[in-house]
């Protein structure tokens, strides 16, 4: 790859990835139903509605791996992709949080869960979570931060629906996101921008997923 720079380098490795083999695994709602810790992994976590499910099918090029729920707050379970043939690493997408109307032992069973998972996870290597560009950081947010923060879990701010607001009030987002993140211990300083629809920031979404892993 001579002439490249490092991060184009990467950029390319990163589509060459996940344009290989990527399929649905299992999916876990208790932690006895994890698979076994023999890859690396990288998770995603979001609010309700935050566009987790698209985001996942744009960065694997695919437009069902990760299915939306009918009955937002409600799916309560972690499910996991294989990527690669042999296998390189997975993904794991977690249960969105933050629906008002989720019922409150609902509520209660999605933090003990992503809790120890979390917490107990020894070959997971970042958690991306995602913020929706329209509304920036919530409260519920900061509680997960917080949450990944004392978890001692590395994790990475992804904005999702970039194309859905001004470029000026992206820009307003952004930096306001990048300012909340240096105040967070387990935060990686850099942040992405992302349309599920467009294509915008999918290449360096991929990259960052590869690099978490080194």
């Amino acid at each position: 790859m001579s002439g490249l720079s490092e991060n184009e380098d990467l950029i390319e490795t990163a589509r060459r990835i996940f344009a290989g083999p990527i399929a649905f695994l299992k999916s876990a709602p208790s932690l006895k139903y994890l698979p076994d810790a023999e890859v690396k992994e990288v998770a995603f976590a979001g609010r309700s509605n935050v566009g987790k499910s698209s985001l996942l099918n744009a960065l694997t090029n695919r437009n069902g791996l990760a299915r939306t729920s009918n009955t937002p707050g409600r799916t309560q379970e972690l499910n996991f992709f294989d990527v690669g043939s042999p296998l390189l690493f997975r993904l794991v997408d977690m249960p969105g949080y933050g629906y008002a109307k989720a019922p409150k032992d609902v509520v209660k069973q999605w933090r003990f869960l992503v809790n120890d998972y979390l917490r107990g996870r020894a070959v997971l290597k970042r958690t991306l979570l995602l913020i929706d560009s329209r509304h920036g950081i919530k409260e519920v947010d900061r509680d997960v931060m917080k949450m990944l923060d004392e978890a001692a879990v590395s994790y990475r701010i992804v904005l999702t629906k970039a194309d859905k607001v001004k470029a000026s009030d992206l820009a307003a987002v952004t930096e306001a996101t990048v300012a909340e993140a240096r105040k967070h211990p387990a935060a990686h300083p850099d942040i992405i921008a992302t349309s599920s629809e467009k294509g915008m920031g999918i290449a360096e979404l991929r990259a960052a997923v590869i690099e978490a892993l080194d």
